[in-house]
């Protein structure tokens, strides 16, 4: 039995999980066309490798980074580019960037996947680059890359994978354990081959008992334990990075750190089963489940869903909106986010699209000042002061809200929801955050540049080091007892070159007296003789 250490704040939300969970998992019909945004996460884009008009198979790759970290992006059925085109993304900023369009053409071709039938017999670093090659990245949504997180900087001991779904109406995660466990449960044993940990937590809510139950009983059937399935309380968010370490392990990840720093390395299930399917089967990212759920929807359920199928789709396929439907989010109704069309595509982070009713969720309500009741302090799960940092960063002085830890903030929205003033406290520290990290690149590239500029004058104050120095060592030597003998022998040199410089030959074509004259040689050309010009007569 796993001892449980419970982390600070959270709260006890009211779980809508029941919506989606009556019908079961199904595949999503093939769209009329795809979309694969370019930007990928932390804002570098991968650059297009087809071109317009050209016929892409299911598996291929249609993008690639600029840098090798950066996951492939590959075409989820065939079809042929239409266009490649600046679109709306699935972003809170609602802002258009580079897209590559794919109109499917329904024969669903693929190329050739060859999976490895043991892992065992390949090094960490080569299944690193499978994964990497398969696009694969963390499907929990943060979209970090998986392979880059397979190389923490330090050693671990300890592969947790998270099935904590916290969110109210997510249930994603839910359908793959319950509908896949095996599957799941190879993916972490490959994930602890290439760490090379001796021990994996599978923490999963306690109110998930079909697919604690799931993984328990394929856990049986393999006999080996080195992976624990792990019960966690229902407590928002226990599905955080941070806090399910904590609960888990009783380790702390430190401000600033990442979870390397506390011997562990943490991925979601779905990641986990990615990485079997691209080892062992050798099948890209194309694909994941993707709740569709709310009262504003006629049939809720778990889809499996191709990347870059329009939203629009998975709604027509789960009875369209119903009458009620007031608001399109991205997410659960914790950290999601609104958004303003449903003909944005879905992308490898998106898990849920919730489609609300009218009063479903709760409204804001009109923001009122602060009363410094506190309340957020005591709910906050990171232990931070969010009322200090709603100060400062309503200020703009990002120097104090980075005093008081703002970057540890997980955005998590557990101070919103207790707040009795209505302020939007989560909305205000994102945008704080997204401010102090643009700075702080903006100093990053200031502080290149002046080590370029510093570097360069180094070189010039080198050189001209270099070249005073052998004009000295040079002075040095002509001053020295023998420097006479070599200027006379610097002379003797000088002297020789114009005497066979032709501008130094006197005399008419017939030569004068003396006039030393070339002429040839039956054996080796030509070669200066002396000879005496007739006389006159």
């Amino acid at each position: 039995m796993i001892r449980l250490w419970p982390f600070r704040g959270g709260v006890h939300l009211d779980t809508q999980k029941a919506v989606s969970s009556v019908l079961p998992l199904a595949d999503a019909d093939l769209p009329s066309r795809l979309v694969f945004p370019l930007l990928q996460r932390g804002g570098e884009n991968a650059q297009p490798v087809v071109s317009v008009g050209e016929r892409v198979l299911k598996g291929q790759v249609i993008a690639r980074g600029a840098d090798s970290p950066v996951p492939p992006i590959h075409a989820s059925s065939s079809g042929l580019i239409e266009s490649i085109r600046p679109l709306p993304l699935p972003h809170p900023s609602g802002l258009c960037d580079w897209c590559i369009v794919i109109e499917t053409d329904g024969r669903d071709e693929a190329v050739e996947m060859t999976g490895t039938a043991d892992y065992r017999t390949l090094s960490p670093r080569s299944l690193r680059g499978l994964i990497n090659e398969a696009g694969i990245v963390g499907l929990g949504g943060a979209g970090f890359p998986t392979a880059v997180k397979l190389d923490p900087p330090r050693s671990v001991d300890t592969l947790i994978l998270n099935g904590a779904e916290c969110e109210p109406y997510i249930t994603c995660d839910d359908s793959l354990l319950r509908h896949f466990p095996q599957e799941v449960l190879e993916g972490a044993r490959i994930l602890m081959h290439i760490l090379g940990v001796p021990r994996c937590l599978l923490g999963i809510e306690d109110n998930m008992p079909e697919a604690i139950a799931a993984l328990r009983s394929a856990r049986q059937r393999d006999g080996r334990s080195a992976i624990e399935v792990v019960p966690v309380p229902s407590i928002y968010p226990t599905g955080g990075e941070k806090q399910l370490i904590q609960l888990l392990t009783g380790r702390e990840v430190p401000a600033h750190g990442i979870p390397a720093d506390a011997g562990v390395v943490c991925h979601n299930v779905g990641t986990a089963a990615a990485a079997f399917r691209a080892v062992v089967r050798g099948e890209p990212l194309i694909s994941r489940i993707v709740t569709v759920t709310g009262r504003g929807v006629r049939q809720p359920r778990n889809l499996s869903v191709r990347i870059g199928t329009p939203i629009a789709d998975l709604v027509r396929q789960c009875g369209g909106y119903s009458e009620r439907a007031e608001r399109l989010v991205l997410g659960g109704p914790m950290m999601g986010f609104s958004l303003a069309s449903d003909d944005l595509p879905i992308v490898k982070g998106a898990n849920c699209i919730l489609v609300a009713a009218a009063g479903e969720l709760p409204s804001r309500g009109q923001t009122l000042p602060c009363i410094r009741c506190g309340a957020c302090a005591d709910i906050c799960p990171v232990n931070l002061l969010p009322q200090q940092l709603y100060w400062y960063s309503r200020a703009r002085n990002l120097e104090r809200a980075g005093e008081h830890q703002l970057l540890d903030c997980i955005e998590c929205g557990c101070c919103d929801t207790v707040c009795p003033s209505h302020i939007p406290l989560a909305q205000t520290f994102r945008a704080a955050k997204s401010q102090v990290i643009a700075n702080g690149r903006e100093r990053e590239r200031a502080h290149h540049a002046r080590a370029r500029f510093e570097a360069r004058l180094a070189r010039k104050d080198e050189q001209r080091r270099e070249q005073a120095e052998a004009a000295k060592r040079k002075r040095e030597a002509l001053s020295k007892p023998n420097g006479g003998e070599i200027a006379r022998a610097i002379e003797r040199a000088r002297a020789r070159k114009q005497a066979a410089s032709p501008s130094q030959v006197s005399g008419s074509a017939h030569g004068s007296p003396g006039t030393v004259i070339q002429e040839p040689d039956e054996t080796h050309g030509t070669c200066p003789v002396q000879r005496p010009e007739p006389a006159e007569h």
